[in-house]
Parts: C-alpha cells; sequence; structure tokens
C-alpha cells in the first residue's frame, strides 16, 4: 500500500513539473509572438530606427499601458502606417487595429518587456538656439511631469527626450488640432503654446534634454 501511494505521489509530481514547464514554455511562446508583431516597426528592443515610429523599449510599464489602452478604446488617434521592416505589400495598418484584439494580459506582458529595455535615444539634429529657446518652456510648462528634462521614465508620462523629432512632432499637432485629447493637467499650458513655441520644444527634446538655457 505504502508503495503504490509513493508511486502515485511521484506520478503526481512529474505531471505538476510537466504542466508547469509547459505552461511556462507556452507564457514565452505568446510573449515572442507578441514582441515579434510589435518588431515589424518598432524593433525587437522597441529601439524604432525610423523618425516617423516612436521609440518605445525603456517607457514605463504604466505609460506603456496607458498607451496601448488609449489605442484599444481608441481615444487615441490611429494614423494609418506602413509595416517598416517586413515586405512592404503587407500594406498599412494602424495602432487601434493592432490593440484591437490585444487582451489586458497581452498588453501587461508587452509593458513589462518594453519596460526592461533600455531607451535609445534618436541620433538627429537639431537648432541650438531653438533647443535653449525650448529649455525655457520645458521649464516652465513641462518639468513638472517630465522631469530631468524630459528623461525620466518613472514620471509614466512618457520619455521625451531623445525620442524621434518627426514623431514628436506628429503628437504635438494631434494635440494642436484636437485629433488626440490632452490630460487635463496639460491643457493649459500646452493650449497657450504657440507653433513657433511647440518647434522650439522639439528641438530641445531632440537635443535629449540636455541643452541649457
Amino acid at each position: 500500500m505504502k508503495r503504490q501511494k509513493s508511486t502515485a505521489y511521484l506520478l503526481m509530481s512529474v505531471v505538476a513539473l510537466w504542466s508547469l514547464t509547459a505552461a511556462s514554455s507556452i507564457q514565452a511562446a505568446d510573449i515572442d509572438e507578441l514582441v515579434n508583431s510589435c518588431s515589424q516597426c518598432h524593433q525587437r528592443d522597441g529601439a524604432s530606427d525610423d523618425p516617423n515610429m516612436p521609440i518605445i523599449g525603456g517607457n514605463s510599464v504604466a505609460y506603456i499601458v496607458s498607451s496601448m489602452t488609449a489605442y484599444k478604446k481608441k481615444e487615441r488617434s490611429c494614423p494609418e502606417i506602413e509595416f517598416i521592416h517586413l515586405d512592404k505589400t503587407l500594406g498599412t495598418t494602424d495602432m487601434c487595429r493592432i490593440s484591437r484584439d490585444l487582451s489586458e494580459q497581452d498588453i501587461e506582458k508587452l509593458a513589462q518587456y518594453y519596460a526592461s529595455k533600455r531607451f535609445r535615444r534618436a541620433n538627429q539634429d537639431f537648432k541650438l538656439g531653438l533647443a535653449r529657446k525650448g529649455a525655457l518652456i520645458h521649464e516652465r510648462d513641462c518639468e513638472k511631469c517630465h522631469s530631468q528634462g524630459g528623461n525620466n521614465p518613472d514620471d509614466d508620462a512618457g520619455i521625451l527626450a531623445g525620442q524621434w523629432k518627426p514623431y514628436l512632432k506628429q503628437q504635438f499637432f494631434a494635440f494642436y488640432s484636437e485629433k488626440r485629447k490632452l490630460a487635463k493637467k496639460m491643457e493649459p499650458k500646452f493650449n497657450k503654446l504657440d507653433k513657433t513655441e511647440i518647434e522650439a520644444l522639439l528641438n530641445f527634446y531632440a537635443s535629449e534634454g540636455m541643452i541649457r538655457y
């Protein structure tokens, strides 16, 4: 009787261990599949080399989750984009379509993956005079929520310093044209900016937030 119980216990342990291993493999496969899909535009570690595509690696989990959820709920505008790094015959898509079929668990997995990566700042030109003017505007209006010159991921507001300037310009003018909704605390400060001041901020962030006035 004892031998039978011992054998049964051993079999149960083996089955349990196999189940855990199988579940772990499935989860790994799941995240690989999700990341492979995102890599078509954002590269494997979220370090996009396309100026119109945001660098997402290194942002906080909270920011990535909130951004993806906003796309899923169509609370952010979703312009058409091309599949950049694969066969161009795949055509176009948009972030609303991409996020539509993602579960909350999928979004959380992606956020954890990309938040674990380093934010690889874009190598791009900027105008020094405008960057200095932008530094003043940032200090006055943006530093409270985008601290350390827009470099701090822990603000959960998205890293601005070193982000691609063309992408940021798209987003700034989406706010400006009301195609993208502003956060309430952002409204009074952003709405007073004119196009010249926006251009100055773009040059400041292109300088990686390192220029001082």
